[in-house]
């Protein structure tokens, strides 16, 4: 799934073409795309037409465009979820869903080959949209407090990985950088949230932060053609993972052959002697299994 960086990336991409543009047409042609709008396709389109598109703004993974100052289009682009920006007449992308046409004849088209992803109109929303008013800040907000989200992330009742995917605690991390941020700060996915000092619960979201500006300068982390830039274009910051992925081979901290875990139906790469549990931790197999199964934990979105 599309994380932070790669979002930002799109929504950069995305500035460079909509920003002060007004929408000419709109074309549905896959309803299941706007599965987050209640109005419908005819609705969706009426709502659009003739809307002059401001700066595309962010908040974790989602993305929108406010429109004329007062509304906005919201984007999520759910695992496959890609915005192209084409020349008018150029080929649709195979999996192309919605396809939007601006004011100079630039095409916008919202590709998606597994239809998690979506778009959706909202009113009033150009500031803050609704449905993300539950999202929380990232490190790239300048309101971010590093402080304040270390003593609630110390307060948690789970292990430090879910918390970090937790995203009404932060927002915009997922499994790639979780693993890289963790593997940075020397920290065990699964050491308890509430019992990490206050130097090491804000170690790990200073390296989260340092990690995700890290892969948006490298254009994002792309493992095949399900994430790509406006253009089409993969990023390279998988070439500087340091253990996601990466089982098997030497850490580059120290040379240990990195492992894959099991990890909430995915996986977690690790180096077994760079982000050991703390002794004492590791012989409390109890209390990390009820960190692990808190009914506190919060699903990635």
């Amino acid at each position: 799934m599309p994380e932070l960086p790669e979002v930002e990336v799109v929504r950069e991409g995305l500035a460079q073409f909509v920003e002060g543009r007004r929408i000419d047409a709109v074309r549905v042609l896959d309803a299941r795309a706007l599965k987050r709008h209640d109005g419908g396709p005819d609705d969706f389109v009426g709502s659009l037409v003739g809307r002059r598109c401001d700066e595309p703004r962010r908040r974790g993974k989602y993305l929108w465009i406010p429109l004329d100052g007062r509304d906005a289009l919201i984007a999520h682009l759910g695992m496959s979820g890609q915005f192209r920006v084409d020349a008018p007449g150029a080929p649709l992308p195979r999996h192309a869903r919605v396809v939007i046409t601006m004011d100079d004849g630039t095409q916008l088209r919202f590709v998606d080959q597994r239809l998690f992803g979506s778009l959706a109109y909202c009113p009033g929303g150009a500031g803050l949209p609704e449905p993300i008013r539950h999202i929380a800040l990232d490190p790239f907000d300048p309101h971010f407090r590093v402080e304040a989200v270390a003593g609630r992330l110390q307060a948690k009742h789970t292990t430090v990985k879910r918390a970090l995917l937790d995203q009404t605690l932060v927002s915009g991390i997922g499994n790639i950088y979780a693993d890289e941020a963790l593997w940075l700060a020397h920290t065990n996915y699964e050491h308890p949230t509430s019992l990490l000092s206050t130097r090491r619960a804000r170690a790990v979201l200073r390296r989260a932060a340092d990690v995700r500006r890290r892969a948006l300068a490298a254009g994002g982390t792309s493992f095949d053609a399900l994430y790509v830039n406006v253009h089409g274009d993969s990023g390279y910051f998988a070439r500087g993972l340091a253990v996601y992925g990466r089982d098997g081979q030497p850490c580059p901290r120290c040379g240990t052959a990195i492992v894959r875990q099991r990890f909430m139906n995915r996986s977690s790469y690790l180096c077994p002697r760079c982000q050991r549990l703390p002794r004492r931790l590791e012989q409390s197999e109890p209390a990390r299994a009820r960190a692990s199964s808190s009914a506190h934990d919060a699903p990635e979105r």
